[in-house]
């Protein structure tokens, strides 16, 4: 509104310049007059006349032109303000390890259109500069960084708010999340250890396989240096949840954007456990073969996409999209949005297994509250009882080898 009533005086004062001046040229006789002359016309009293005039209209286009000044250079400094200047945007800085990989690449792509991230280190032992110079050229934000070989390790983690790990070797085909234990486990315990020496109070989002037992891994090493806070330690299971919704938006009929599937438990095989009893919308047409078939794909998901891939990758784009989608819950957290809930594989008193994965609600520290499982059905209740020795066996597994090395 400001704007266009600026505008309207531009164009009336440019008009009134142009009139007024345009007046002021022209001789008097040219004026419209009557036949008949004005009885004992006097020149002096024609000339003061003119001259009164012409002093007037350049005091009030002089009034109009500083007027119109003053509301310009107001109206600007107004469309300049952010819409919330009095609570910006926080700079936040993102550090993601193991950068350079099948995972790591699309999520440093992701990360970077992310507007809640001013700085995105990029690291990995090798590969790191390239990704570092291609995603940069991104007009987004973000400024980036690339990383590479151990020693550059600390620079990259320095200051970081949230350090996300998807380092680690990928599942191959008869590959299982536990047989990559032996390799990655020792990956996640040299990162964890540099996590806490250079930035003790990052949020940290475990992607890095097999996430039952990396997870203890990592609270060991922050327990032996002293660091280890369990409201900021997260194994990042939305993947588990992207699935559970894209399958059940599929059977039920309903727009996957407005879908939501809680999965409980942990993050390989039967112990990853959609609740389709508590999806939204409700549905009534799928029956109880339809729901285990649902579970089963859900908890397959990843065996489907190693084998559709022939031996050629894993899920590496439908991770790092779930990556970057718990990255930016993460980040809202600390940022102070309210209610921002999503399921991770944390520490937890939910049933008696120190860790376990459920809804949780996030905040300016990480974990604001863990939330329960809510009612399950006979069949949901059923998958509970038989995940547990397995997710169990797998917790116990992690933290015995970071408590042997």
């Amino acid at each position: 509104m400001r704007t266009s009533l600026l505008r309207s005086m531009e164009s009336a004062l440019r008009r009134s310049r142009s009139g007024s001046s345009h007046l002021l040229r022209r001789p008097i006789s040219s004026f419209p007059h009557n036949t008949s002359p004005l009885p004992n016309p006097n020149p002096n009293f024609k000339r003061k006349k003119k001259e009164n005039m012409t002093s007037n209209m350049t005091s009030l286009l002089r009034s109009i032109e500083s007027t119109l000044r003053r509301s310009r250079s107001g109206s600007r400094h107004l469309l300049r303000r952010p819409f919330a200047s009095s609570s910006a945007v926080p700079e936040r800085k993102v550090a993601i390890l193991g950068a350079a990989g099948g995972i790591g690449q699309p999520l440093s792509l992701l990360m970077k259109l992310n507007p809640l991230v001013t700085h995105l280190s990029l690291y990995d032992i090798a590969g790191t500069p390239g990704v570092a110079a291609d995603v940069s050229h991104i007009n987004t934000p973000a400024e980036v960084k690339g990383f590479a070989a151990e020693e550059q390790l600390g620079q990259a983690l320095e200051g970081a708010d949230i350090v996300i790990i998807p380092a680690g070797v990928p599942r191959k085909p008869g590959m299982t999340r536990d047989d990559l234990f032996n390799i990655n486990a020792r990956i996640v315990k040299s990162l964890c250890t540099a996590i806490a020496k250079y930035c003790p109070n990052a949020i940290v989002n475990m992607i890095s396989n097999p996430v039952n037992s990396t997870v203890p891994i990592a609270s060991e090493v922050f327990k032996k240096a002293g660091t280890y806070d369990e409201k900021k330690l997260f194994g990042v299971t939305t993947l588990d949840v992207v699935r559970a919704k894209t399958f059940y938006a599929a059977k039920a009929k309903v727009p996957v954007s407005e879908v939501n599937v809680p999965v409980v438990g942990g993050h390989a095989g039967i112990t990853i456990l959609p609740l389709f009893s508590q999806a939204t919308p409700a549905t009534n047409a799928l029956g109880d073969e339809e729901i285990k078939a649902l579970t089963k794909r859900t908890q397959d998901g990843g065996t489907e996409v190693v084998e559709a891939k022939a031996g050629k990758g894993s899920a590496t784009l439908s991770m790092a999209y779930a990556g970057a989608v718990f990255a930016d819950a993460c980040l809202k957290g600390l940022n102070g949005v309210p209610d921002i809930v999503e399921c991770s594989f944390v520490q937890s008193t939910v049933t008696e297994l120190p860790f376990f994965a459920s809804k949780v609600r996030l905040g300016k520290n990480g974990v604001e509250e863990v939330l329960g499982l809510g009612p399950l059905s006979d069949y949901e209740k059923q998958g509970l009882e038989s995940l547990l020795p397995e997710l169990k066996s797998s917790i116990e597994k992690g933290i015995k080898f970071a408590q042997a090395n």
